[in-house]
């Protein structure tokens, strides 16, 4: 078997969870991606193929590299703009990328702004 790519491995992984997540209009998918330099966040309905609302570090001037400070600000914004819609509950698709770090700086600042995750439910 072939060895595969980093890029191939992430892909991978993310079919895998991506079998398992789904967003809807009451629960839509909070989707992220986290390059070198950007960090994207869109909040997706799958039934209908909407992309419901999204923040990303391009958008927002002076953040010049994707630090774990930088996706704290992004995952503030993106809870903002998620809340704005009327959105309060999602589930969380992390991309195929590991559960620390900047995934986990997203998470806990949509967290702290408003947001309910699937995973992080106390009820």
């Amino acid at each position: 078997m072939a060895i595969l790519s980093r890029k191939e491995a992430r892909q991978k992984r993310h079919r895998r969870v991506r079998r398992k997540v789904a967003g809807t209009a009451e629960i839509p998918r909070m989707s992220m991606m986290v390059s070198g330099r950007n960090i994207y966040v869109q909040f997706i309905d799958d039934d209908s193929g909407v992309t419901l609302a999204q923040a990303s570090s391009v958008k927002h001037a002076g953040f010049k590299s994707a630090t774990v400070d930088v996706a704290r600000e992004i995952g503030k914004v993106a809870a903002e703009n998620a809340v704005a819609k009327g959105i309060k509950r999602v589930v969380v698709d992390r991309g195929g990328f590991r559960f620390h770090g900047r995934i986990k700086a997203i998470v806990d600042a949509a967290c702290e702004n408003g947001l309910v995750m699937s995973m992080k439910e106390t009820t």
